[in-house]
């Protein structure tokens, strides 16, 4: 794999968090001067290409991949839309460990899932569902999310007390890593049936 399309690699997994030159070269074993070259060239290929719909963004020392400003009113329409974007499994779990733990980091997410959350984080926010809960007191100050009012209203929800109490388990942590999201789903799931038996 080129130098280019791992660095692109981590720029999409690292989502809205994005990754420091420091990040990149650890991670590839690249050297400064060519991560810095070939953020250069993703900046350029992306800005000439009209038909690519990315660009990158830097913030101090921090690289993202983000849409362009064009799409801006396209992906509104689309995250507005409820019919055409009802919740994937993935967007349930996410949303029922960050119900359970909030304010919670993506990475902690990543961590009780197993896998990567940065797309499913990013498209909750995008739907109003969960939002920005400030930044943790540690080095590099990663977002914490949290629920919204939103999120209370799209489920029926007066209050997050109203969820369903979780396993003991679950609540010390003592299997978080082995049961994943699972635990936080099944309850999660067993409020929304019962939402939806009252009904």
């Amino acid at each position: 794999m080129s130098p280019l399309a791992q660095i692109e690699s981590l720029l999409f997994v690292s989502g809205d968090e994005g990754i420091t030159v420091a990040d990149l070269a650890a991670a590839t074993g690249l050297l400064r001067p060519a991560i810095l070259a070939s953020l250069e060239r993703l900046a350029e290929k992306y800005r000439d290409d009209p038909d690519s719909a990315l660009e990158l963004m830097v913030n101090e020392t921090t690289y993202r991949l983000v849409t362009k400003a064009a799409t801006g009113d396209l992906i509104k329409r689309y995250f507005e839309n409820p019919l055409s974007t009802s919740l994937s499994p993935a967007s349930l779990e996410v949303l029922a460990i960050i119900a359970y733990r909030q304010p919670i980091t993506r990475i902690e997410i990543d961590e009780i899932r197993g896998v990567q959350s940065a797309s499913t984080v990013q498209k909750l926010v995008l739907r109003r569902l969960i939002e920005d809960a400030g930044r943790l007191d540690e080095p590099g100050r990663p977002k914490l999310y949290r629920t919204s009012a939103y999120f209370l209203d799209y489920f029926g929800l007066e209050e997050l007390t109203d969820l369903p109490p979780l396993p003991a388990a679950a609540t010390t942590g003592d299997h978080a890593d082995e049961d994943g999201g699972d635990i936080f789903l099944k309850a999660f799931n067993q409020q929304l049936n019962q939402a939806g038996d009252d009904q």
